[in-house]
C-alpha cells in the first residue's frame, strides 16, 4: 500500500516541456539546409579587431565627455554587429544556439543603426534637436529588438524595410548635418546610409548569388556593410575633429 500511493505521485507528474520549442527547431532544419559558402563570417570576423583599433583611435581625439560616450556607444555596437556575427556565421551550432545567436544577430542591426545615430545626434545637431532624434531612434531600435527577438521567423520583405526605414529617419536633418559637418561629412552619411540599404535589398531579395559556394548573396550583403561602417566611421571622425 504505502509503495503504492508514493509511487502514484511519480506517475502522475506533469509531463516535461520538449527539448527545444518548435520554431528553435525549424529554424535550425531551415540553417542546416541552406549551403553555407566557404567565406560566411570570415569578413566580419577579420572587421571585429578592426573595429577595435578604429575605436580606441576615435575617442583618442575626441575633447569632450559627451563626444566620447556617444562615439563609445557606436563603437561598442559595432563590435557587437561583426563579433556576434562572426560568431554565429563561422561556428556550427545546435538548435538552440542557432536560435539564440540568430535573435542576436538580428537584433544587433538595430543596435548598430541608433549607435551610428548617437555620435551624429551628438556631434552634429543642437541639443534639442539632438536629444528629440536620439530618443526616437533608440525607442525604435528597442520595438525592433523586440520585434526580431519574439518573432525571429518573419519573413524578409517585412523586417528588411523596418530596417532601411529607421536608417533613412536622418533625412530630415541632413541640412543641420550640411551645415555643422560640412559637405564631406554629409556625404559620408549619405553614402553609407545608401550601402547599407543596398546591402538590405540584397539580402532581402536573395540575389545577386555570384558564387554559391564561395561568396554568395549574404557575402554581398556583409561587404557592403563593411563598406557602410567606414563611410560612416569616416564621417564621425571628421566630426568628432570638428566637435
Amino acid at each position: 500500500m504505502t509503495s503504492d500511493a508514493a509511487a502514484a505521485p511519480a506517475s502522475e507528474a506533469a509531463p516535461a516541456d520538449p527539448a527545444h520549442p518548435v520554431v528553435e527547431a525549424v529554424e535550425a532544419v531551415e540553417s542546416a539546409l541552406e549551403h553555407k559558402p566557404l567565406l560566411r563570417g570570415w569578413l566580419h570576423l577579420g572587421m571585429f579587431p578592426a573595429v577595435i583599433v578604429a575605436g580606441l583611435a576615435l575617442m583618442a581625439f575626441t575633447d569632450s565627455t559627451e563626444a566620447r560616450v556617444a562615439c563609445g556607444v557606436y563603437i561598442l555596437t559595432a563590435c557587437l554587429l561583426f563579433g556576434v556575427s562572426a560568431v554565429y556565421h563561422r561556428g556550427t551550432w545546435g538548435p538552440r544556439g542557432e536560435a539564440i545567436l540568430r535573435r542576436l544577430d538580428h537584433a544587433n542591426i538595430f543596435l548598430i543603426i541608433a549607435g551610428t545615430y548617437t555620435p551624429l545626434t551628438v556631434l552634429l545637431l543642437p541639443p534639442s534637436t539632438g536629444r528629440t532624434l536620439l530618443w526616437a531612434v533608440w525607442i525604435a531600435a528597442g520595438a525592433g529588438i523586440a520585434f526580431r527577438v519574439f518573432w525571429v521567423g518573419a519573413p524578409r520583405w517585412l523586417y528588411t524595410p523596418c530596417y532601411i526605414a529607421m536608417g533613412w529617419a536622418a533625412v530630415f536633418f541632413l541640412p543641420d548635418f550640411m551645415r555643422t559637418g560640412g559637405i564631406a561629412v554629409l556625404v559620408l552619411v549619405i553614402v553609407g546610409g545608401l550601402l547599407y540599404s543596398v546591402g538590405g535589398v540584397i539580402y532581402g531579395m536573395k540575389r545577386p548569388n555570384p558564387s554559391p559556394r564561395f561568396f554568395g548573396f549574404h557575402e554581398v550583403f556583409h561587404s557592403l556593410t563593411l563598406a557602410a561602417f567606414v563611410a560612416h566611421y569616416v564621417g564621425i571622425s571628421l566630426a568628432a575633429y570638428q566637435h
